[in-house]
């Protein structure tokens, strides 16, 4: 999906364009937002500034996704767009877009902010996979690359079987946010053998040891999320990253004996 496999997670209201440039010399990836698309979402986000969370809330998000998109065109980099959506068709809208700019559409299942979930969206998606399918297969129509960002740790869901549904939605690749059980990883990537999804993994990643633990879970790519503006950090990531991948391209096993 990306080269280098080390990848910029979004944090909300601060991941932009210009975030992303910053960092693309690291970087094969970015996802910027995540960005509210419809009213329920939008009306979420508003609260949750009120009480001083930092959020995107563009008057048009389809233009503004646009919009930031074209400033990447000549970034060397993927981008991405994490986004938060109750219904389907301002998804669709913005799913076109990121189409037509080569971009990764990337599904919020993630944030666990109590506005946010009862709206319908966040982390009230893992809850729900059959809402979150449905989410994932109209994005893919639009012919965009479809990615679902994820949290373990969240009472009643199952990471696997929410990777097995993305997957037969059409769906490319599950963003796991491995919170304090980085071994979930594991199983995420065990049924990305199966279907060919692309496995990000996601939390406290900063340094060799914590990129190689990943991806001897099986991970495909990593990511930096609160450090992402920190040279000195994506520095070791990148090193560390091209030094696991160079081991594989030359035939050696990289500590694959942690996922089995």
């Amino acid at each position: 999906m990306f080269e280098p496999r080390l990848a910029l997670a979004s944090l909300s209201g601060r991941s932009d364009a210009e975030w992303a440039r910053a960092a693309d010399e690291f970087a094969g990836a970015a996802f910027l937002g995540g960005i509210a698309l419809d009213g329920p979402t939008r009306a979420a986000a508003r609260e949750m500034v009120e009480r001083d969370r930092e959020e995107f809330l563009p008057d048009d998000p389809a233009a503004f996704a646009d919009e930031q998109l074209a400033a990447l065109a000549d970034a060397d980099l993927r981008p991405g767009l994490n986004v938060r959506s109750a219904s389907l068709d301002p998804l669709r809208e913005v799913a076109g877009v990121c189409a037509d700019r080569d971009a990764v559409l990337e599904l919020n299942a993630h944030c666990r902010q109590d506005e946010m979930c009862a709206a319908g969206a966040g982390e009230a998606l893992l809850r729900d996979p059959d809402r979150l399918r449905e989410q994932v297969r109209v994005a893919a129509e639009s012919g965009a690359r479809v990615g679902v960002k994820v949290r373990a740790e969240v009472p009643g869901a199952d990471l696997a079987e929410i990777a097995r549904a993305v997957a037969d939605a059409g769906g490319d690749a599950v963003h796991v946010d491995a919170m304090d059980s980085e071994a979930v990883v594991a199983e995420v990537a065990a049924v990305a053998d199966e279907t060919d999804l692309f496995v990000i993994a996601n939390n406290g990643v900063r340094d060799e040891a914590t990129v190689r633990e990943y991806l001897a879970y099986g991970a495909d790519a990593v990511s930096v999320g609160r450090p992402s503006d920190d040279p000195a950090v994506l520095r070791r990531v990148r090193a560390a990253v091209d030094e696991w991948f160079e081991g594989d391209e030359r035939g050696a096993d990289p500590e694959r004996e942690v996922r089995a």
